[in-house]
């Protein structure tokens, strides 16, 4: 799947050798970027929540998925629930702990067709995890003539992992935030020649 989306760029959109490997010039463009989450809220709904400062890097070979390598650094201070108060919360020692902690890194050990896996850092707590990747093939963007490609990274994260223990037992059963954070990124890149 993935040679036939990138198969026909090779002499246009590959311009550096590394070795065998010929290496794309990706950048990142964060306008056309998202990190968005959500997580059960006192059982019975869900709370959904993004960043919004954060950057990302791809290099390797634009045809070559095993070649491509990804790393993702976002600002904790960015979270952004729609509620001040929760925010505040989020960023404070019982969460996020911002203070010591201001940024959520990962960074990619392998990328497969459908896959991609690495060491995420949270709280000062790594731990290699595995997400769904779909990567969105490469394009023409119509206003500028270049050429752009994209990836979607999707998956699960048990926060209690990562320190973020903070809850409250429910009167009814149960507990006021849930363990697993969904989320889903996407990331926008032109490339050039």
């Amino acid at each position: 799947m993935f040679k036939k989306l990138f198969g026909k760029k090779e002499e246009q959109n590959t311009n550096n050798e590394r070795g065998n490997v010929k290496m794309t010039t990706f950048k990142f463009d964060k306008a056309h970027s998202s990190i968005d989450f959500s997580v059960k809220h006192m059982m019975v709904s869900k709370v959904k929540g993004e960043f919004t400062d954060f950057d990302a890097t791809l290099t390797g070979d634009v045809n070559d998925v095993n070649s491509l390598k990804a790393t993702a650094t976002i600002q904790v201070v960015s979270i952004d629930t729609n509620n001040a108060d929760r925010d505040g919360h989020l960023k404070s020692a019982d969460f996020f702990d911002v203070e010591q902690f201001e940024t959520i890194t990962f960074v990619s050990k392998s990328i497969t067709e459908d896959t991609i896996t690495g060491d995420l850092t949270i709280k000062g707590v790594t731990h290699e995890e595995t997400f769904d990747i779909e990567v969105g093939g490469v394009h023409k963007n119509p206003f500028t003539g270049g050429d752009v490609s994209g990836v979607s990274v999707s998956g699960k994260i048990n926060r209690e992992k990562y320190g973020l223990t903070w809850n409250q037992a429910l009167e009814t059963g149960g507990v006021m935030v849930g363990k697993d954070i969904k989320f889903e990124a996407s990331a926008e890149f032109s490339i050039e020649a």
